[in-house]
């Protein structure tokens, strides 16, 4: 319970950031192995370090300068060493580095990886000296090519200062703005989040219901059935009346097209009655074939037991189909009409994925397309087009009802008029008939009707199959340009600096007036969230937090960033003195979740969920390990670094800091 007069603001939630389960795409850029060359491993650092995560970044380019030493190399090395953070940042150990650079680094030949390398050591030198003194090399950075001059301004934000700092971050802003949206971002952005899809499965129909019983039983009325028709056609020959002989014939031939018919007919009112009740709507209880009890809502949504497959199934169909609902049809009614094909399409998902290791989210892109070709077929009418399919053609009725007029007509008058003339084995062959003619005409009903159902739900099946393979190349040919890891860095980086240009414009402040800034990237309350293996998670919606240091305090500005449309939402504004902080920690849960708090002396608390503990980590990645990268992308380690500086000196800090840049500017150039 809150004590009394304190207040804690959970800026990214309410309590608790309800993060949803992510999608893990199966690219190795992160992943090292120490098997890896040198080169693979520098290969990897860059691919780190272009993710926003200069932490490992550093760690592999150096590892690999071992024993791959190129300009490339070096100049990669240079912006891993000052990426994202300020001199402030760095260790004895790096500061004796880049203050031995030119020693470290074994530049060989011209080439533009060289050329940048030299414009980095100069942008060095010049932190912190006076507007004509770094004229010249401003103009060489805007002269040096693609990609090295792109580069250095995405890295070198934070490390330099002074009037350096001014030039750089108007060209850096310029170059955000116009990368914020580019490459197509809202057309493909969204594909990030989107699971590889898993093959369509084809659903197995039921067997055939005829058990070795029922076939014994077929067979043996048959053959009774067989040599009492002919003993009685044996009776009728024997009495040489040639009108009961044409009844006979005439009762066989009817019998042959009554049955053979009514068969027919009775397969389309059957099937049709199967269809009506998978498509239409009506209050029923399912006992599926998993052993899971689901009855349905009186709005028409299925109740099922939560966690289950059969749950998150439905709640995906229910979604698709609310969203693709034919023009012509209130959403309500639409849902009411599909209430028995959602349902249905919620049992066969389950019964063919239930018991398989594919996920719901890779199956998405199936229901989606069940539930937009259901839409389209609506729009067209020919969604319900099945009971004119199976409606029984007149002259396949008229058949069957001659026929059996013809066989009850003809041969039971046959049947009837031999009793007199031969009345004990008449009667006997009469009543044989007529239990095993109905034994075996109901049985080899039966065995037709299952073993012409087993064939057409085979049929429907396998079209259904044809149809979900082409949808699923459709949908890949669709997700085929899914942005990689290195451009959604890129598109939040950019979003980063237009937030941070908005910030400055509102408390009308420079870059250079700015004593130092940092970031706190939060996913948002129940965003879907994705991530490569070994890599950061990255989520549809951020909570963005900005700090500005400035000599009168600290400014925070508090958006909601939508990454998939790169806008800016519910803005909340905060200033606070030096001595207004009274503490900043990262504190650690059990389950591997990280807050980041920082304290008030007035007793508020700012508390932000930055990660949290569901890594979902695949085979063979290390615990934590996701956890740490997803921090460093987003910009923890600084934001502590300033935060903490604060809380322990206040503006003791801030005036000390150009004393601290001077003598670091001075180690860092200084060959001695």
């Amino acid at each position: 319970m809150t004590e009394p007069g304190h207040r804690v603001e959970n800026v990214a939630t309410d309590s608790n950031i309800g993060v949803q389960a992510g999608t893990v795409h199966n690219v190795n850029v992160y992943e090292r192995d120490p098997r890896d060359s040198p080169e693979t491993t520098f290969r990897k650092g860059i691919s780190f370090l272009k993710g926003r995560m200069s932490g490992p970044a550093r760690r592999l380019i150096n590892d690999a300068m071992v024993g791959y030493a190129t300009n490339e190399v070096c100049f990669y090395w240079l912006l891993a060493m000052v990426s994202r953070r300020t001199r402030h940042e760095l260790t004895k150990d790096e500061t004796t580095q880049l203050r031995d650079r030119h020693v470290t680094m074994r530049l060989r030949g011209e080439d533009p990886w060289r050329d940048g390398v030299r414009i980095i050591d100069r942008l060095l030198e010049s932190a912190g000296k006076a507007e004509e003194d770094i004229r010249v090399v401003v103009k060489d950075l805007d002269a040096l090519r693609e990609p090295q001059r792109s580069l250095i301004l995405e890295h070198l934000e934070l490390y330099l200062d002074g009037p350096i700092e001014d030039h750089l971050w108007h060209r850096a802003l310029s170059k955000a703005k116009v990368d914020q949206m580019a490459e197509g971002r809202k057309d493909r952005i969204w594909k990030f989040f989107h699971p590889s899809p898993a093959r369509p499965l084809c659903r197995e129909p039921r067997p055939p219901d005829t058990p070795l019983g029922c076939w014994a039983r077929a067979v043996t009325a048959t053959v009774i059935l067989i040599v009492a028709t002919a003993h009685l056609g044996y009776l009728i020959l024997q009495s040489g009346r040639a009108l009961l002989m044409v009844a006979y014939v005439l009762g066989l031939a009817g019998a042959s097209v009554g049955v053979r018919d009514t068969a027919h007919w009775r397969h389309r009112v059957v099937r049709r009655r199967t269809k009506d009740r998978e498509y239409r709507g009506r209050k029923i209880e399912v006992e599926r074939s998993v052993g899971r009890r689901v009855k349905e809502h009186p709005r028409g949504k299925v109740k099922a037991e939560r966690g289950s497959f059969a749950k998150r199934a439905e709640h995906r169909i229910n979604h698709y189909f609310a969203k693709y609902v034919p023009s012509s049809v209130d959403r309500d009614n639409w849902l009411a009409e599909t209430e028995g094909i959602r349902r249905s399409l919620r049992d066969e998902l389950t019964e063919v994925y239930g018991e398989t290791r594919v996920g719901v989210e890779k199956i998405a892109w199936l229901i989606r397309h069940r539930a937009s070709d259901a839409s389209t077929r609506r729009g067209k009418g020919t969604l319900w087009s099945y009971r004119q399919e199976l409606a029984t053609p007149m002259w396949t009725k008229a058949r069957a009802i001659l026929g059996l007029l013809t066989l009850t007509g003809g041969g039971g008058w046959a049947a009837v008029r031999i009793v007199p003339v031969e009345p004990l084995p008449a009667i006997g062959t009469i009543l044989l008939l007529l239990i095993f003619g109905w034994i075996c005409a109901r049985t080899w009903l039966h065995i037709v009707l299952e073993r012409r159902r087993y064939a057409a739900d085979q049929g429907e099946s396998v079209s259904a199959y044809q149809d979900d393979l082409e949808a699923l190349a459709r949908w890949r040919a669709r997700l085929a340009d899914k942005p990689d890891d290195e451009e959604m860095a890129t598109w939040l980086d950019c979003d980063r600096k237009v937030l941070l240009e908005e910030a400055l414009r509102h408390y009308r402040l420079t870059m250079s007036g700015v004593i130092a800034y940092a970031f706190i990237e939060a996913p948002a309350r129940a965003s879907e969230r994705a991530r490569l293996r070994g890599g950061p998670w990255r989520y549809k919606k951020y909570q963005l937090l900005v700090f500005l240091v400035t000599q009168e305090g600290v400014r925070q500005f508090t958006v909601t960033l939508d990454f998939l449309k790169g806008t800016f939402h519910d803005r909340q504004r905060l200033n606070y003195r030096f001595e207004a902080v009274a503490s900043v920690r990262v504190k650690q849960s059990d389950d591997g979740g990280r807050d980041f708090q920082l304290a008030l002396v007035n007793g508020n608390e700012i508390s932000v969920e930055v990660s949290s503990g569901m890594e979902e980590l695949q085979q063979g990645e290390r615990p934590g390990a996701v956890s740490e990268v997803s921090l460093d992308a987003a910009g923890l380690p600084h934001t502590l670094h300033v935060l903490e500086a604060i809380a322990a000196e206040g503006k003791k800090w801030v005036d000390q800091r150009e004393l601290r840049t001077g003598n670091l500017s001075a180690a860092l150039n200084d060959p001695e």
